[in-house]
């Protein structure tokens, strides 16, 4: 026999052998397979199960999630709008108190203007007491130097009223004509060369209350 024919013969003797095997144990391999199969049953079984159980635990997991999300939404809105209200009520008080600040400012303001002139004819007052003085003086009296005296010193004491509430006598004398204090109500020659542009005479006395002209000065300019 050639080698050839002794590896056939060996591989059928395999293949029977096997059979043989297969045969004698054929009730024990299905017991095998059907525990394994069994198992492997249950086992999915089992597995399914736990999935059931994880997707179940995730889901009370996600509502339980969405009660505590609803319970935070509700109290944050609750707080949300306490705050908006505490705001309102905050802001209708600060404009209230500026209505009432507003109003109590205009009312200041205008007595301001209604009575701004008081303290000045307060003060005015002593100089009245003394011209009526002056006069009951010179219905009694002959004397004249000594009525001239009495008016001289209510008239010092009239400018020093004005001098002491800012207002001031412009000065005329030889002084250049400037235009911002001085009204020239005529010209004249000047008695000088170095008189020419200024003021030769004063008709009416100019005054300014801190620096701003109330009356302009009425004066004869030489030319």
């Amino acid at each position: 026999m050639t080698k050839k024919s002794n590896e056939m013969l060996w591989q059928i003797y395999c293949y029977l052998d096997i059979a043989f095997f297969y045969i004698k144990n054929k009730r024990n391999i299905n017991s095998f397979m059907k525990a394994k199969h069994k198992a492997e049953k249950e086992k999915l079984k089992e597995d399914i199960q736990q999935e059931e159980v994880v997707q179940e635990t995730i889901l009370e997991e996600q509502e339980t999630n969405s009660d505590d999300t609803d319970e935070l939404t509700e109290d944050i809105s609750a707080d949300l709008q306490q705050k908006c209200e505490e705001l309102n009520d905050k802001n209708l008080r600060l404009m209230a108190e500026f209505d009432n600040y507003r109003k109590r400012t205009l009312k200041e303001k205008a007595d301001l203007i209604k009575h701004a002139g008081e303290r000045i004819f307060v003060d005015m007052l002593p100089l009245v007491d003394d011209f009526e003085r002056a006069l009951q003086a010179m219905d009694s009296t002959d004397n004249a130097d000594a009525v001239k005296e009495g008016v001289e010193l209510i008239y010092k004491k009239f400018i020093g009223f004005l001098n002491a509430n800012g207002v001031q006598v412009i000065p005329t004398e030889n002084e250049v004509f400037d235009v911002d204090v001085h009204e020239a109500v005529t010209t004249f020659p000047a008695p000088s060369e170095e008189m020419k542009g200024k003021i030769i005479d004063c008709t009416s006395k100019g005054y300014t209350l801190h620096d701003k002209v109330i009356r302009f000065a009425k004066v004869v300019v030489g030319e």
